[in-house]
């Protein structure tokens, strides 16, 4: 083992005194072959790879193109698609404002027929009671002169000393009692 070891010091030593070159120096035929390679490699390459690079790249700024055209019309679509749905959100606003109003007014007019026809109502049960009221009291009047015309004959007869009945008679009372109403009038 330290044979090899001792024959790879003797290599790298040999190495080391003029094996290897100086980055500085030139090596003309290593310049020569490079560039031989170099042209070679850059005439195949424009020859094979660069038209389908080229194709590639010009069909890629293609589709780029394409689709930013095609964004920017899908922009200007939901541009008038936002400023349509703007203009249908302001008109069922007012649409829904128009309805609510409406419907106030509408609650109002028939609160106020309602009213209108509760006051017509209690202006008739009014009327209809003062009615009543003077129907009642011309019937009761009545009643009142009848037996006033009772009364009346019952304390003529006793003065006479006899039964005034006749109709006749009830009728001069009778008479005699609206006459004496009037005068009150």
């Amino acid at each position: 083992m330290s044979h090899q070891v001792l024959a790879l010091l003797q290599e790298a030593a040999h190495e080391a005194e003029g094996g290897f070159e100086s980055p500085f120096e030139v090596n003309f035929g290593l310049f020569f072959w490079t560039w031989v390679i170099f042209i070679a490699l850059f005439f195949v390459l424009k020859k094979f790879a660069w038209p389908a690079i080229v194709r590639a790249t010009e069909e890629r700024e293609r589709k780029i193109a394409q689709q930013l055209e095609e964004t920017e019309r899908m922009h200007a679509e939901a541009r008038e698609a936002l400023e349509e749905h703007k203009q249908l959100l302001a008109g069922a606003k007012e649409e829904a404002q128009k309805l609510i109003n409406d419907a106030k007014a509408v609650a109002q007019q028939e609160r106020e027929q309602l009213l209108e026809r509760t006051r017509e109502e209690q202006e008739r049960m009014l009327d209809r009671a003062k009615r009543e009221i003077e129907s009642e009291r011309e019937r009761a009047a009545a009643q009142l002169r009848r037996d006033a015309v009772e009364l009346s004959l019952a304390a003529a007869a006793k003065l006479v000393q006899e039964r005034l009945d006749s109709a006749a008679d009830r009728k001069l009372v009778e008479e005699y009692l609206e006459a004496l109403g009037e005068d009150r009038r």
